[in-house]
């Protein structure tokens, strides 16, 4: 919030923000003076026991002693703005100690934020006492100073000065009012700066800021990939192991069944024959689920024309695209139709649907649309935040216009370089 903004309103003097201002410059002064005294003690035992090797670590570790306590002035921010303040540095690149130490020298915001500390201990916690004592403190004085003037004694403001008389106490009681309400001003004004310039210095640089999005979004396409590739060594494996054991044995099961005669024993091998051939049915249904052969083989084209031709309700292809796509984006992009192909047979009640795949600029478009009730939901369970999800990982966007009474129709966009051409990629004649 905008101090200007704070300081305008006509219940500033009743409202929080002096209180919150108050506590914020105090804190200030207790965490400064601590860190001082912290840091004078490592340099005394540090520098008394270097000459023997032991304080040289000690000393070495006030380098990164800026680390926690930038840490703690960024929490303590909250005080005085809700607008949280993001850590600068990276995470480590291999764990321990070691790993940490090495990033931490190589940013820049380690040695900022050792300034800020030196800073804190030498300048800003006196100058917060100061502006505390003086908007805080002595008003308060002022104001509680006929207490031990009515039994008899005096009450010191600053030295040289003080109250003896019941007079000059009655007198300093609008007097206390009056600087009550300045300092409430000034302690809000200077801890609004101090809390600016402490944003300012332990704030992410630009440049490290687009370190961090760099990193994260590395990071993101490290797991996409890695989940994908995951993805298609599951289907290898049933594909390759358990499907074609599942196979011999169906086969097996075929050929008992020949050689027995009729009675109760041909009747168990042809149920349990029976029983194979489903339960291998249900396995390439759950392998064409997981990451079907088409889709790695013939490319994204080829892999929705497939999924058109499987679904119930009749689909209409316009594909305009020629070429293979990334990975992650042919994978993400074929799950998306598949989960708006579901949605359009288990819930539309459409007889007709329709997909249109174009690629312009450096985005993949995919609309997806049905002739169906409309009404479509994302709150209801339609799987469509499961899709916002999956794009999100991407940078893929999802648009639905479903209103009730139909058409329905989604549209996905999805940033992808230009595909890279490949004569297996198209799929085949829409229908």
């Amino acid at each position: 919030m905008e101090v200007m903004t704070v300081l305008r309103r006509r219940g500033f003097l009743v409202s929080a923000w002096p209180w919150r201002s108050l506590a914020y410059l105090v804190t200030s002064t207790i965490s400064g003076a601590l860190v001082l005294t912290v840091v004078a003690a490592v340099l005394l035992v540090g520098g008394t026991l270097a000459s023997v090797l032991v304080g040289l670590p000690m000393l070495a570790a006030l380098a990164f002693a800026g680390v926690p306590v930038a840490a703690f002035e960024r929490w303590r921010l909250r005080l005085m703005d809700a607008e949280p303040v993001t850590d600068p540095h990276r995470a480590p690149d291999r764990p321990g100690v070691g790993g940490w130490l090495a990033v931490r020298v190589r940013e820049s915001a380690t040695w900022r934020e050792l300034g800020f500390t030196i800073l804190l201990a030498t300048i800003l916690w006196p100058l917060d006492l100061t502006i505390a004592a003086a908007g805080a403190a002595v008003p308060w004085a002022l104001l509680t100073a006929w207490i031990p003037v009515l039994s008899g004694g005096r009450r010191g403001l600053w030295p040289g000065v003080a109250i003896h008389t019941p007079g000059q106490a009655i007198a300093a009681l609008p007097a206390g009012i009056v600087l009550l309400a300045a300092g409430a001003y000034l302690v809000t004004v200077v801890a609004a700066g101090r809390a600016a310039l402490t944003r300012r210095l332990l704030s992410p640089r630009p440049d490290e800021a687009a370190l961090l999005l760099a990193e994260v979004t590395g990071s993101r396409a490290r797991l996409v990939n890695a989940f994908e590739a995951e993805r298609r060594r599951i289907e290898r494996d049933l594909h390759d192991g358990a499907q074609q054991r599942l196979v011999a044995v169906a086969t097996s099961l075929g050929l008992a069944m020949l050689d027995l005669p009729p009675g109760p024993a041909a009747d168990h091998v042809a149920h349990a024959h029976r029983e194979a051939r489903k339960a291998l049915v249900e396995l390439r249904e759950l392998i064409h689920g997981i990451h079907p052969q088409v889709l790695t083989q013939h490319g994204l084209g080829a892999a929705v024309q497939d999924a058109a031709d499987r679904s119930p309700v009749p689909v209409a292809l316009t594909w305009d695209i020629t070429g293979r796509m990334p990975a992650a984006v042919e994978a993400t992009g074929y799950f998306v139709v598949c989960e708006a192909l579901a949605n359009v047979a288990r819930h539309s009640g459409a007889d007709h649907a329709w997909i249109t795949a174009a690629h312009t600029g450096d985005t993949l478009r995919l609309e997806i649309g049905d002739d169906g009730a409309g009404g479509a939901d994302p709150s209801g369970g339609s799987g469509l935040t499961g899709l916002s999800d999956r794009l999100a990982v991407v940078g893929g966007t999802l648009a639905l216009a479903s209103p009730s009474g139909g058409p329905t129709l989604l549209r996905v966009e999805i940033p992808c370089p230009k595909p890279v051409p490949s004569v297996s990629s198209s799929p085949r004649t829409a229908p």
